[in-house]
């Protein structure tokens, strides 16, 4: 391909609010060594976007198109790249960002063709939240027949994903949510107790469902006061996996507050770390490609155009919507 393509993009402009997100058009060039040129099909919508418009998260320069997830059909292959051709359907998730958009160069290694049977909308809503409830299931905390687990916003997209995987690998799921209609939702996709938390006590309930013992792992992507809580409702040598803050704070946590009287563990694992070795990063997304094979489904809460890019963070960032949340180009 010789020729440059014009993509539609959503860029930050400057770290703030929503509205900082703009459009604008350029010319991409032809793909260089090693990379691939798509064009997307369904873009993922995820926190860590959020993270990187308000500066949490900073990205390396601006403007830049934000998005770390998406799938797409391949339109040209740069030298050196073998297994992949234009016109096949693939999915990735990874940085460096620039998701959203209708088109965009990325590097080979990130894209997995997607199986025939698994449509482009969900494998984009599946792939950052389906490669981290591998790694949390998996690697973090070896999730297994008997397991107790506690999902924090069960009825978001990772929730979702998170209980019907663990319910395969034989958990009992307990999550909390913030209505009655997402506690039905997350008790449809596999979690076997909600509590609704603005009216329960969430650490008494799960102690009472755990003979008052809490449970043995604990999944908490909103922190504040929420993971600070959470160490009560984990049993003597659980495990407490920080996977976010969505309430945007992370509190410090002493050593003294875990041990040796709560005896806990404490991760805060990086997805992005996890996945930036290219053989951890394919085995993870193949075995949700399984997954998603043998029955798991993302619930796709929100799909938006490319250019309401800024509504969708209001809406995911007020905690309004439930699953996950796409934009098409």
């Amino acid at each position: 391909m010789s020729q440059t393509i014009q993509a539609r993009q959503m860029v930050l402009t400057a770290p703030g609010g929503p509205e900082v997100l703009q459009p604008r058009t350029v010319d991409l060039p032809a793909p260089a060594a090693g990379e691939i040129l798509i064009r997307h099909t369904a873009i993922g919508v995820n926190f860590v976007d959020i993270y990187h418009r308000t500066g949490l998260y900073p990205v390396p320069s601006l403007p830049v198109p934000l998005g770390v997830d998406g799938a797409g059909v391949i339109e040209a292959v740069g030298p050196g790249v073998t297994g992949l051709t234009p016109g096949q359907r693939i999915a990735y998730t990874g940085l460096p960002v620039g998701g959203y958009a209708s088109h965009r160069l990325l590097p080979d290694w990130q894209a997995v063709p997607i199986p025939e049977d698994v449509e482009d909308r969900v494998a984009a809503a599946a792939m950052l939240r389906g490669v981290t409830a591998h790694m949390l299931l998996t690697r973090v905390f070896p999730v297994g027949i008997g397991t107790s687990l506690l999902v924090h916003a069960a009825a978001g997209g990772l929730g979702l994903i998170l209980a019907q995987w663990a319910k395969v690998l034989g958990a009992t799921v307990i999550g909390t949510v913030g209505s009655a209609e997402k506690a039905a939702l997350a008790r449809h996709h596999g979690t076997d107790h909600t509590i609704l938390y603005r009216e329960t006590d969430f650490v008494r309930a799960v102690r009472d469902l755990t003979g008052g013992q809490g449970v043995a792992y604990a999944v908490d992507g909103i922190g504040g006061e929420t993971l600070l809580r959470t160490l009560d409702a984990v049993r003597p040598f659980g495990m407490i996996a920080s996977v976010g803050q969505a309430s945007g704070t992370l509190p410090e946590i002493p050593l003294r507050e875990i041990g040796p009287g709560r005896t806990l563990s404490v991760s805060r694992p990086s997805v992005f770390r996890y996945f930036s070795d290219p053989l951890t990063y394919r085995t993870a997304v193949e075995a949700l490609f399984v997954r998603l094979q043998e029955g798991l489904r993302p619930v796709i809460g929100l799909e938006l155009p490319l250019e309401q890019a800024a509504e969708a963070h209001r809406v995911l960032e007020a905690g309004q919507t439930t699953g996950s949340v796409l934009l098409r180009p």
